[in-house]
């Protein structure tokens, strides 16, 4: 049939439209096929052969890809025979416009709806800061924006969703490390296939734990002889702040202070390895907004300057901690959301003193090339992958001002035309 002619109408302009269209549309499912049987022989030469080294048995393999395709609609995807590209919309709300990712909306739902599950949840709360030592705020700051308190739906298979990403994803080592832990998991009985549900990154449960950090971090807190980081509060609250405990959570500190930077402090001294003391960053000018002080006790401790928007943002002395947040989701945006969050639960709704500049809306691609850009004139931004990160940041910075413009430390349009 495809091959056919009627009345001469494939010569005409229409009949050849219709025909790329039918071709187009006959194509897809086979490429898809084409790409579903070299999953299947991936599966069973490839990833089998080491999930049974792994201890994992052939019953557990099965089961957990008993009916699982690929699934092509997932981000960040290399087809095989095709080479990565830098998309440029980006998946993850961490590294868009700053301000967006603050919406009162969104962060009111967590403040809020932390709060009314500070005193249903008191008692746990309580045992597990005294166990771990992480405040009970940040726990529900961390719980509320996961999953919304437990009350967001996981759509996807997480052996679908690890599956896809181990065959053809622009990080397969990573996904296969992954997939290989959550096939341990449903081995070892601490969770059966139809439970292993996730979101579209394949982390699990209502703390959205990656399988290496169920395995790693999930802990039994409730006493019932399981881990069950889906349904039981205490066991999602602990394993959280389990986790953080392994990434060196400081107790007795908090997360940082929003602060005001004169024009005399470079944007550019941003960033986790350039530390001063508190009474240091004092010493130059720096505030806390507000007009309080800082602690007696926290300005012979290290802390550092963290501006996620340059210039064009609320500006912050990040402490260790802050850190250790970004260790549950590689965003400065993200750990600052949670530690905003978490005041807001203890203190009430107040925003950030500082506004949110008309910054953004550049695609990922345009980053990633003033990324390169800064890179062949010997700055260190860390990595040419479209998001801008602390050492992008700071980057941009340096190159400002050695070329005598205004330090903004931040990406913008008519700095991506000056470095092409």
């Amino acid at each position: 049939m495809a091959g056919r002619t009627e009345g001469g109408a494939l010569h005409k302009p229409l009949g050849l439209v219709l025909f790329i269209l039918l071709a187009v549309l006959l194509a897809t499912p086979a490429s898809a096929a084409k790409i579903d049987d070299q999953f299947r022989a991936w599966l069973q030469n490839d990833l089998w052969p080491e999930a049974k080294t792994k201890g994992v048995s052939k019953k557990t393999f099965d089961a957990a890809f008993d009916g699982i395709k690929p699934n092509l609609k997932l981000p960040d995807l290399v087809k095989p025979g095709e080479k990565a590209t830098t998309p440029k919309k980006q998946h993850q709300a961490e590294f868009g416009s700053p301000g967006a990712y603050f919406a009162e909306k969104t962060i009111s739902a967590v403040s809020s709806g932390g709060r009314a599950r500070e005193a249903a949840n008191a008692r746990t709360l309580a045992a597990v800061e005294k166990r771990y030592g992480v405040p009970g705020e940040i726990l529900l700051a961390i719980w509320g924006r996961e999953t919304g308190f437990g009350a967001a739906r996981m759509p996807y298979d997480a052996f679908e969703v690890l599956g896809t990403k181990a065959f053809m994803s622009t990080k397969k080592d990573f996904f296969r490390t992954e997939l290989l832990a959550a096939l341990e998991i449903v081995e070892r009985g601490l969770a059966p296939v139809g439970a292993m549900k996730s979101s579209w990154a394949g982390a699990l449960g209502q703390p959205q734990f990656m399988p290496t950090s169920f395995l790693k971090h999930a802990v039994d807190f409730d006493g019932d002889g399981r881990v069950d980081i889906w349904n039981s509060t205490p066991d999602v609250l602990a394993s959280i702040a389990n986790y953080l405990v392994h990434y060196g959570w400081v107790k007795g500190r908090g997360w940082g202070f929003e602060v005001t930077v004169p024009d005399t402090v470079s944007c550019s001294l941003e960033g986790p390895d350039r530390g001063k003391r508190i009474s240091q960053w004092a010493a130059l000018g720096i505030k806390r907004v507000g007009g309080k002080p800082f602690p007696a006790s926290e300005l012979k401790a290290e802390g550092f300057l963290l501006m996620p928007a340059g210039r064009s943002g609320p500006a912050f002395i990040a402490t260790p901690n802050f850190y250790v947040l970004k260790e549950y989701n590689t965003s400065d945006l993200y750990a600052l959301f949670i530690g905003h969050g978490a005041d807001r639960i203890a203190h009430g709704d107040t925003n950030f003193a500082g506004e949110w500049g008309a910054v953004g809306g550049l695609y990922r691609s345009d980053i990633a090339a003033l990324q390169r850009a800064l890179e062949a004139k010997g700055y260190d931004v860390g990595s040419a992958d479209g998001l801008p990160g602390f050492k992008t940041r700071r980057s941009i910075g340096e190159w400002q001002e050695k070329n005598g413009r205004p330090a903004t430390c931040f990406p913008d349009a008519a700095l991506v035309a000056a470095l092409k």
